[in-house]
């Protein structure tokens, strides 16, 4: 948890944090399990981070968690992470909604399973109206297939090509409405942002942590925020 020295010492904080959630599948292999194990601590360690996170009034987190790419691994691993999913998003509705956490969902929603499209259109509706953190879902998410379908509606609804900005264009990206990130986490040791975010991303600051994502502590988020107020950020000035 958070504790009131540690949050003095952080001076600047990320209006919007994004995070790769990745190493599920080598946590478990480590501890002797099924990588489905591994996804399912993973998940669970979903909670504590949003906790501490809203607790230092981060207004936006978003997080990665299943790509268009991830369609590709094994079909009974697909399967159980989306019904994780699913359980995931009901277990806790009721506690976001309850600290004033809205809930988002970015990518094609059509290709998931109809229960975790009700799961995701629930938790939409309950927390609508919420004013505290945006929580921000990626699944079923890919950053080139974002700009292309921004790209495509653009072009279907006939917009002069002297009317389109950068303003504009961000009208027509899943996350419309939502700031630019200002800090991506990795876990476990990668060193890529994996189609993640990637207009969003341009002026990001990056860290890259060995961490696996069910080891990924309060105490090592501690560390990130840390590190992060500690940056110059210029965005391309001296």
């Amino acid at each position: 948890m958070a504790t009131p020295s540690t949050m003095k010492k952080i001076a600047r904080l990320p209006n919007h944090l994004a995070i790769i959630m990745d190493g599920n599948g080598r946590w478990a292999k480590q501890h002797g399990l099924l990588r489905l194990e591994g996804h399912q601590a993973g998940a669970e360690n979903i909670r504590p981070i949003i906790k501490c996170l809203n607790q230092h009034h981060i207004k936006y987190v978003t997080l990665y968690g299943f790509s268009t790419e991830n369609w590709n691994r094994p079909e009974d691993e697909v399967t159980g992470l989306l019904h994780l999913f699913e359980e995931s998003i009901d277990k806790y509705l009721s506690e976001l909604h309850e600290n004033g956490i809205k809930f988002r969902h970015l990518g094609h929603l059509e290709e998931l399973p109809q229960g975790l499209q009700l799961a995701i259109n629930r938790a939409i509706g309950l927390t609508k109206n919420n004013t505290g953190m945006t929580l921000s879902f990626a699944l079923n998410y890919g950053g080139r297939l974002e700009i292309l379908d921004a790209v495509r509606h653009i072009v279907a609804e006939g917009i002069p090509t002297q009317n389109i900005n950068e303003r504009l264009f961000n009208s027509y990206l899943y996350t419309a409405g939502l700031p630019d990130v200002d800090l991506v986490i990795r876990t476990s040791g990668e060193f890529r942002i994996s189609n993640f975010l990637m207009w969003q991303a341009a002026y990001s600051e990056y860290y890259f942590t060995e961490v696996l994502w069910p080891d990924f502590t309060q105490k090592e988020l501690e560390k990130v925020l840390l590190a992060y107020s500690q940056r110059q950020r210029r965005f391309g000035r001296l």
